[in-house]
């Protein structure tokens, strides 16, 4: 039976698409440093074993002693891997390469899918009082993204505005359906949201019609344009918000944490 007194705890939201270079760690970075501008407490799970997330934040490598994979793999103090950033409530569990071999050393677990979910539902993580736990996960669907959608209570896609792009969700859309069947029954879909969107470019105006024509209102209001200061902030390990506060990047990250933080305020959606 559940602790009725224990605090409710953090909305967990995956950030997932299995496609690479659709805006997916740029998007868990800038909406958790967004969400942290409204006074929310924030805590950012780098599950990609390429730790871009990590590093775009400015976690440096000899700084990531006790990582996600040791989150998963080892009986670890919530303390050990629960790391500051230099951005005051924005919160990391930093991953790196050794992330890489998880996927195959969790297969002899018995508890493989759920090791994620378990970890971040430790009565320690109360102490910590954060409003949002985003997932950051890797460009497949592999191991490491069933454990953070069975973690999660929602997933958020970011889409490219590109050709192809809804062939790609059908994929993502089934994962999520397994995932309910057999692990997380009330797995819901946060949203979808637009990404690295030009509207001077065509495609990326049909692209925007086709998916809220397919979609409906799971797609966000906001989309986030293809801006240069988008890409050029990782490389100074901070997030657009911080690294040039007023660029259409910026903004429209704002708009979309807002909109986020409206939607969970009044209660998550109920479709997905």
């Amino acid at each position: 039976m559940s602790d009725l007194s224990r605090p409710k705890g953090p909305k967990i939201i995956a950030v997932a698409n299995q496609k690479g270079g659709v805006g997916k760690t740029t998007t868990s970075i800038n909406l958790a440093a967004a969400l942290v501008e409204i006074g929310k407490r924030v805590l950012l799970v780098d599950l990609d074993p390429q730790g871009n997330a990590s590093t775009g934040l400015g976690v440096e490598l000899d700084d990531r002693e006790f990582t996600t994979y040791e989150l998963l793999l080892e009986d670890l103090d919530l303390n050990d891997v629960v790391q500051e950033t230099s951005f005051d409530g924005l919160f990391i569990i930093p991953a790196t390469v050794d992330l890489s071999s998880a996927d195959i050393e969790l297969m002899s677990s018995e508890k493989r899918s759920f090791l994620l979910h378990d970890a971040l539902r430790q009565v320690q993580m109360d102490q910590f009082d954060f409003d949002f736990i985003l997932i950051d996960c890797p460009p497949s669907l592999n191991l490491l993204t069933v454990n953070a959608m069975i973690a999660a209570h929602s997933v958020l896609v970011p889409l490219q505005s590109e050709f192809f792009a809804l062939e790609g969700l059908s994929q993502l859309m089934l994962t999520i359906r397994e995932v309910r069947q057999t692990g997380n029954k009330d797995l819901r879909i946060e949203g979808v949201v637009l990404t690295m969107y030009d509207s001077r470019n065509n495609l990326s105006q049909q692209v925007e019609n086709d998916a809220r024509t397919t979609l409906g209102d799971l797609v966000f209001k906001t989309v986030i344009p293809r801006n240069v200061r988008v890409s050029e902030a990782p490389s100074f390990a901070m997030p657009v918000l911080s690294y040039d506060t007023q660029s259409k990047g910026a903004v429209a990250y704002r708009a979309l944490a807002e909109e986020i933080a409206e939607m969970n305020k009044a209660g998550s959606r109920s479709h997905g």
